[in-house]
């Protein structure tokens, strides 16, 4: 398929260089390419009506502790200049600075997201893969932020000059390291939004550099998606043109779950690190994942009978999918005798400071007696599991072990409240199905849709 700017024009031929520079952009909704494209959104005339308050309270030292060099790079609403510490912790050291001009924030909103970068440039502070932030001034012309200097290129080069390939092997070095960053960002509550090759830089020119990820210009921290993002939602990966067909099985299966159009189905990138393709690279290191703590918040509120399904479902999990849990497990609970409580994800987020989760304290205690088996019920996404060709099958033998240990007569009632609905008559009628007429048990449909928490779609107008 071509690469075009609009679908009336002939398609032209570029070169793999060539399309390798112009796939980032094509994808960026409209809004962002006018920002990126032309700066800074023109001023509105609301906002010329009141004068700009452009004081952001950083330091107005940066003239006498850094000495500034030469330009290395142009930004989207700036440039950045390599600069000598001359007092300071730095003194002497060579870093980058991003020197953002005021003169080019004519909104309230512009102001808004150089202040918003900043403060995600210091909630991400100290991730190796992360380009280290030092500090933030300003004076009456610009804001200078001051950060590591990587002397080694952007990866976009490194890729072009290998002749826009990678083997598997080298893609799966880069691949951890970007990862790494990804579930770093939303372990933190933030989103970067403009992940691409351009945006990461190698510290040396090494084969085997290390990468910093940069450009948190365009990064929020997490809130709803918005509608602008529904334009992703279409066509799925084809795997028949190359290089795929030459390509591993593994490989395959590990970008088709990233690419997953429903977020509750897409692994996350915490997920992705123990994926069998990616664990087959010695260096892929795990981290907490920020899914974990919500199902299992979400399990601590669930009914003791879906608890039961639900511990029925994990008795099903394959030996990749335990390693996943495992993993999570040993990282947020490295003494199992103790069991896991708010005291031990406490100590996991002291480890791994996260401001999303410290403040949560929904979660309570898991059964101690078989503490890892409860922990994979809590913590399994039943949403990702849903997707595989297994599902049924293993649905099946989930249902055999929940008629076992599980099932109990049940009124439809509680179903009802199970779900969060109201027992009104055309609830009844839906949920009637749910319930075998013989024993007040859970059917197969009953079990596989309370494991998926969601009643017929025909009942949607009554949720």
């Amino acid at each position: 398929m071509g690469i075009c700017a609009s679908s009336h024009l002939q398609n032209p031929i570029l070169t793999p260089q060539e399309m390798l520079r112009n796939i980032p952009s094509r994808h960026k909704p409209p809004h962002v390419l006018k920002r990126r494209d032309g700066g800074f959104p023109p001023p509105s005339p609301a906002n010329l009506l009141t004068e700009l308050d452009k004081n952001f309270g950083f330091s107005k030292k940066f003239a006498s502790r850094f000495e500034v060099g030469e330009e290395v790079g142009q930004g989207n609403f700036g440039y950045t200049c390599a600069a000598i510490a001359k007092k300071g912790e730095l003194k002497g050291q060579k870093v980058a600075v991003k020197i953002i001009p005021k003169s080019k924030m004519t909104t309230v909103f512009a102001i808004e997201e150089v202040r918003r970068e900043v403060k995600i440039l210091q909630a991400l502070a100290g991730h190796p893969n992360i380009l280290q932030f030092f500090d933030a001034f300003e004076d009456a012309d610009n804001v200078y932020i001051v950060m590591e200097l990587c002397e080694g290129g952007e990866l976009l080069d490194k890729i072009l000059t290998r002749g826009g390939k990678y083997s598997e092997h080298y893609a799966k070095a880069i691949i951890v390291q970007i990862l790494n960053v990804v579930a770093f960002c939303h372990l933190q509550g933030v989103v970067h939004r403009d992940v691409k090759p351009e945006n990461f830089l190698c510290t040396s020119e090494d084969e085997n550099t290390r990468l910093k990820a940069i450009d948190f210009g365009l990064s929020d921290f997490i809130g709803p998606e918005s509608d602008i993002f529904q334009a992703v939602l279409k066509d799925g990966p084809s795997f028949n043109e190359n290089p795929w067909p030459s390509l591993s099985s593994e490989s395959k299966d590990f970008v088709r779950r990233l690419l997953r159009k429903d977020p509750s189905r897409r692994i996350t990138a915490a997920q992705a690190l123990c994926h069998p393709w990616v664990q087959s690279h010695d260096k892929a290191k795990l981290t907490l994942d920020v899914l974990v703590f919500r199902l299992m918040k979400a399990y601590m509120r669930s009914s003791s009978l879906r608890k039961a399904a639900l511990r029925a479902l994990s008795k099903t999990l394959t030996v990749d999918e335990l390693f996943y849990l495992k993993e999570q497990y040993n990282l947020m609970c490295p003494d199992a005798s103790g069991g896991i409580t708010l005291d031990t994800i406490k100590m996991a987020l002291m480890k791994n400071p996260t401001d999303a989760l410290k403040k949560d304290r929904a979660l309570g205690l898991l059964d101690p007696e078989n503490v890892f088996q409860e922990f994979c019920a809590a913590a399994l996404s039943v949403h990702q599991l849903e997707v595989l060709e297994s599902w049924e099958h293993r649905t099946g033998c989930a249902y055999e072990m929940f008629e076992k240990n599980g099932n109990r007569v049940i009124v439809i009632e509680e179903l009802a409240s199970e779900l969060g609905l109201s027992p009104t008559v055309p609830v009844h009628a839906v949920l009637q199905e749910w319930i075998r007429p013989s024993d007040g048990k859970l059917t197969f449909l009953g079990f596989v849709k309370l494991l998926l928490k969601q009643p017929n779609r025909s009942s949607a107008k009554i949720q």
